[in-house]
């Protein structure tokens, strides 16, 4: 066979130009491939009962707005929202509080940072529901809490504990101190120790190193995980329920409360609400000026 029979397909001149074509495709491509069942699961079981609700919130009775307007006036909407913005943030705040120490000792500890990782991570591996039945003996009119105060003579008769909005907020704070203090213990790992050196031999004292240095630079775990707790505790239903007041419901309560009533349509408006509180949140973390780019360096 002479070379002009050859189809220009099978020349050896056209197979580099098409291996150096696959070259850079396959890059692009094997991404997406890799990545195209978390895609499809995420579209299939999450993003279509998302858009099912929206449209649920809509065309009840006809397509309107009705029910969002609506919750302008709801005095029981309004007080419910206010609770639950409210508890959340007081949640995240005691959290902060109690978990800084602890992830800064963390990030110091050489040999035992193993042991603390596990003392926090141990009650993270339970399920949410026994911890919320261990809070209710402990804070219990006869739990350990009151028989030890009773025991210490710091109390004359049992108080109430439990049932309480202090009680959802201890809980919902022990609950909640893995996902503060992770963050930021991976922020004050990333700093060099040498900063703190170099401040401390210009004269600066060890308050003034973690002011002026360390809380700066940890601020990055420190928007992560105040973001992390306030969103997750701004949907938290299983402890409130539990041992919260009854009167001081949270903004999942009254949803699965309107579940349980058959309104379909004014609690899909209330999870709507809640959808968007959350991701108005994270926007507002994304679009802070220094704070925005912290936060998205922090979780890359």
């Amino acid at each position: 066979m002479s070379e002009a029979t050859i189809p220009p397909s099978c020349s050896l001149a056209a197979r580099p130009s098409e291996w150096s074509a696959w070259n850079r495709v396959l890059p692009r491509v094997i991404p997406l491939l890799l990545a195209a069942p978390l895609l499809l699961y995420m579209v299939v079981f999450y993003a279509l009962p998302v858009a099912s609700m929206l449209l649920r919130s809509l065309n009840d009775p006809s397509w309107s707005m009705d029910h969002y307007a609506a919750l302008l006036g709801d005095v029981v909407f309004l007080k419910v929202f206010w609770i639950t913005l409210s508890t959340s943030f007081v949640v995240t705040l005691s959290t902060f509080v109690l978990s800084y120490p602890v992830a800064l000792a963390l990030s110091r500890a050489r040999s035992s940072a193993p042991f603390i990782l596990i003392v926090i991570l141990l009650p993270f591996w339970t399920s949410v529901l026994v911890r919320s039945y261990a809070w209710m003996v402990l804070l219990g009119r006869h739990g350990l809490v009151n028989e030890g105060l009773l025991a210490l003579g710091l109390l004359e008769h049992p108080i109430r504990l439990l049932n309480t909005t202090l009680a959802t907020q201890i809980a919902m704070t022990h609950i909640m101190m893995p996902y503060m203090i992770l963050p930021i213990a991976n922020a004050l790992r990333q700093i060099d120790p040498s900063l703190a050196l170099a401040a401390s031999g210009l004269g600066a004292t060890p308050w003034g190193v973690f002011r002026q240095v360390v809380l700066p630079l940890s601020m990055p775990g420190v928007a992560v995980g105040v973001l992390l707790v306030f969103v997750l505790a701004l949907g938290f239903y299983i402890t409130p329920a539990l041992v919260g007041d009854a009167r001081e419901i949270t903004l999942s309560m009254l949803i699965a409360n309107e579940v349980d009533q058959l309104h379909w349509g004014y609690a899909a408006t209330l999870s709507a609400v809640l959808l968007a509180t959350a991701l108005g949140l994270i926007a507002i973390v994304q679009f802070l000026p220094g704070v925005g780019n912290a936060f998205r360096m922090n979780l890359q």
